[in-house]
């Protein structure tokens, strides 16, 4: 399975790549390779000061090696070696009428002193972190992870919009970090769901993922903006940083696994703001948005 996934996640990188790039119509995604000493390494590729987008990764990994000391209190192991690999994307664009964007499916192995698995699970999912909230937007987004999940079961999109809303939850603020999408984890073979359905299910996700994005960006792109609107998005994103560096489990796992620094961070974005005591204008486009984040929403 390690070996399967991991190649459905380069050919992914690259269709994610190309339409990115497509939808620029100027920047190009630069490739960094990379190793990790203690086992195995990645295909960092990132965009920045383009048309569209000011700066974005879509990043793979696939990493391997003896489980670090917080991971083994974590599963409440004494040792052992682990296997995982993933694709992670954050797109931030220049215009503050395009949402943000995050992605990531991702799959892990875990091996007795023999080298035989003992767990393994899928993970991952996409969420939308608008600054200016066009309603459309949020049903065309929700709609595409709905179809995706009902292609396997009728319960996976409530039960996995749940888990999103729940999961990206700035719990010192008091407020989602977006409009939320889907969220999955610990995604193991069950007698309903075999390691290969998993899969299928997780893969139909992240092939989903232009369609829920992409005419989006399309609608918004040249809209017009002012100062004072590009100046809310760089204090929005300061809540994103925020939410990433405190909350965010895989952050937390490329620093605990000594990942390299520069992959775990390039979710963050060029330009932000912090002003003390903020608090958009009563009545105004930015209240909406705040009001929305302080109780997710039904969106389809």
């Amino acid at each position: 399975m390690k070996e399967q996934f991991y190649n459905y996640i380069q050919q992914l990188q690259d269709t994610i790549c190309t339409g990115l790039e497509a939808l620029d119509g100027e920047a190009k995604f630069v490739q960094d390779l990379w190793d990790r000493p203690e086992g195995g390494g990645g295909r960092t590729r990132v965009i920045s000061n383009g048309k569209v987008f000011e700066k974005g990764g879509v990043n793979i990994s696939s990493v391997h090696g003896e489980l670090p000391l917080a991971l083994r209190k974590q599963f409440g192991v004494e040792e052992g070696n682990f296997y995982a690999c993933g694709l992670s994307l954050v797109i931030h664009p220049k215009n503050p009428m395009v949402p943000t964007v995050h992605a990531n499916w991702r799959y892990f192995e875990m091996y007795d002193e023999s080298g035989n698995v003992v767990t393994q699970w899928f993970g991952g999912g996409q969420d939308l972190t608008p600054y200016y909230l066009f309603e459309e937007d949020a049903v065309h987004f929700h709609t595409v992870c709905k179809n995706a999940c009902d292609a396997h079961s009728a319960e996976f999109y409530p039960l996995y919009k749940k888990k999103c809303d729940e999961y990206f939850w700035n719990a010192h603020r008091n407020e989602a970090r977006g409009i939320g999408g889907l969220f999955f984890d610990y995604l193991k073979p069950t007698e309903e769901m075999s390691l290969e359905q998993w899969y299928n299910f997780v893969t139909e996700v992240g092939n989903s993922f232009l369609n829920s994005y992409v005419p989006i960006v399309n609608k918004r792109k040249d809209l017009d903006y002012t100062q004072e609107q590009r100046d809310w998005q760089e204090v929005r994103r300061g809540r994103y940083v925020e939410f990433n560096l405190v909350h965010d489990r895989g952050t937390l796992f490329g620093l605990k696994t000594n990942g390299r620094i520069e992959s775990i961070l390039m979710s963050l974005p060029p330009h932000v703001q912090w002003h003390y005591c903020h608090e958009p204008e009563e009545g105004s486009w930015e209240e909406k948005l705040v009001k929305v984040l302080m109780n997710p929403k039904q969106w389809i």
